[in-house]
């Protein structure tokens, strides 16, 4: 019974939304109730649980949609934009390279992956779609993070748990904020055995038409059999990430 409960409930909560999304001046909460022949104190309270939420927002005694669900919806838009864009030049860096490629986006204080492409004769397979990872000790997440100013650089990594992840992880704040100001400067990060012992990555973000990092590309390499050449495979992936930038409406300063 609990569980039917809950799926009702959910059931409901998706009802108001998509009824909430074709009236986008909003409704009262009257209204709501007589139009999905339910009981106002039903109405009322998931209308509660999804303000709660910021995915419904009240403006007087009127209810529309709230930002997080408008933020969520932008997220997957601009993913599938970001995908569209990136493929081909995935695909190439990926070949050139014979090394998998991954794309993620920043989620707060983590990244999500959202692509990869992987070479036929990769000795290892990555199920990695839509995990997380840390920012601070991944070539991904370190692309976000070099484009922070130090004042906000400062802030993010004063909030992040430094934990040592592999024996080459970096933990103390001054030495990271010092690789970052580095990876700044050259438009590319590493990953030096820090996330996973073993593993290497190199990354670059890419940036939107306001000069904004909407994303980032890394390759990854086994640490100990690749022959590959970290600054070599780094200057490829800064120039890719160049490429979809482009693709995406930023104008190289």
């Amino acid at each position: 019974m609990e569980q039917k409960n809950s799926v009702q409930s959910i059931t409901r909560a998706f009802d108001i939304l998509e009824k909430l999304s074709s009236n986008p001046k909003g409704l009262p909460l009257t209204d709501l109730s007589n139009r999905l022949s339910l009981h106002k104190s039903t109405v009322y309270r998931i209308l509660s649980a999804l303000q709660e939420r910021r995915y419904v927002e009240k403006e007087g005694t009127t209810y529309k949609l709230g930002l997080e669900f408008i933020h969520l919806a932008s997220q997957y838009l601009n993913s599938l934009e970001l995908k569209t864009e990136a493929e081909p030049f995935l695909k190439e860096l990926s070949g050139k390279t014979g090394q998998t490629v991954f794309m993620a986006i920043r989620e707060k204080d983590e990244i999500v992956y959202i692509d990869k492409v992987e070479q036929f004769n990769s000795l290892r397979r990555y199920s990695i779609i839509g995990t997380r990872q840390p920012l601070y000790c991944t070539s991904l997440g370190r692309a976000f993070l070099m484009n922070e100013s130090d004042d906000d650089l400062s802030k993010t990594l004063s909030r992040l748990t430094l934990e040592r992840r592999t024996p080459h992880t970096i933990t103390r704040p001054e030495e990271l904020m010092e690789l970052l100001r580095d990876f700044r400067n050259r438009g590319w990060t590493e990953d030096n055995e820090e996330n996973e012992t073993g593993v290497r990555c190199a990354g670059a973000p890419l940036f939107d038409y306001r000069g904004k990092v909407a994303a980032a590309i890394s390759t990854v390499w086994d640490a100990q059999n690749s022959p590959a050449d970290p600054e070599k495979t780094g200057r490829m992936i800064k120039k890719t990430a160049e490429l979809i930038s482009e693709r995406l409406g930023w104008i190289p300063g």
